[in-house]
């Protein structure tokens, strides 16, 4: 009688959720990631989990890290987000920075409702390596500033403002300056009916801010479908309400240790 023993999946990732998206990414590529890339989302998962905003994300890509675009464009928790028209290709995809809009046409359709989540909980984030034109990170609809519409607005360089706009009446579009060419975690947070949260540029602030009955419309990464953005994006997030400083520097620590892992 012999007995076969079957390894845990590489002796490197010790979180169930982690060895489930990495294995769905390496189907997808094709192929196995670098080690490091492996134990760099293991802990992301494990440090989110650690930190309590893990169950908070509820629809999420790492748009960076995997070997193709069809492997970024597994889902990390939730639906799988929909390359619009077969827009996006290869030559769009960076392992290491993420995906690139045109600024013109090219979007992704998350599959997650704006009214997905409780009225009074939730957040938006985007990871941006760069961005020079002005658009939309995330959005509910093509139209904006109407009562319960949710978006995040970035100016480019001729265009210096960054606009909120959060489940809120039609008269409350929330302008935050200055904002050029701005990388790194913007996120937008609710944890309650009167009060909103924004992070950029790593400080998170907050501005009286009323809510209303949540928009019946997808969030879109990338644009609307209108006001496309040309920033290059590297991870995505939309659910619950989370402390956006605990997943800033997770989803930092993440793209540090892809540009450290891919060669």
């Amino acid at each position: 009688m012999s007995w076969v023993i079957t390894p845990t999946y590489d002796g490197l990732v010790s979180d169930a959720d982690a060895t489930a998206y990495l294995a769905a990414v390496q189907a997808a590529d094709g192929q196995l990631l670098e080690p490091a890339v492996r134990i760099a989302v293991n802990n992301f998962i494990v440090g989110c989990k650690a930190d309590g905003i893990w169950t908070a994300i509820k629809a999420s890509c790492i748009l960076a890290g995997a070997r193709t675009l069809t492997g970024a464009l597994v889902p990390l928790v939730g639906a799988a987000p929909t390359n619009v028209g077969g827009l996006f290709v290869s030559g769009d995809y960076n392992r290491e920075t993420g995906l690139v809009g045109d600024g013109n046409t090219k979007y992704l359709n998350s599959n997650r409702n704006n009214n997905a989540d409780p009225q009074n909980s939730r957040h938006l984030a985007v990871y941006a390596s760069s961005q020079t034109t002005s658009g939309a990170f995330l959005a509910s609809q093509s139209t904006y500033n109407v009562a319960g519409d949710s978006f995040i607005f970035q100016g480019g360089t001729a265009d210096p403002l960054r606009a909120v706009y959060f489940r809120a009446s039609s008269s409350a579009t929330f302008n935050i300056t200055p904002s050029v060419g701005g990388t790194g975690l913007i996120a937008v947070n609710r944890s309650d009916s009167s009060t909103l949260y924004y992070r950029f540029n790593g400080s998170t602030a907050s501005t009286s801010n009323t809510s209303t009955t949540p928009l019946n419309s997808n969030t879109q990464i990338f644009g609307a479908p209108s006001f496309y953005t040309n920033a290059r994006l590297a991870f995505y997030s939309i659910g619950e309400s989370l402390d956006l400083a605990l997943l800033d520097a997770r989803v930092s620590a993440l793209i540090t240790a892809f540009a450290a892992a891919i060669q």
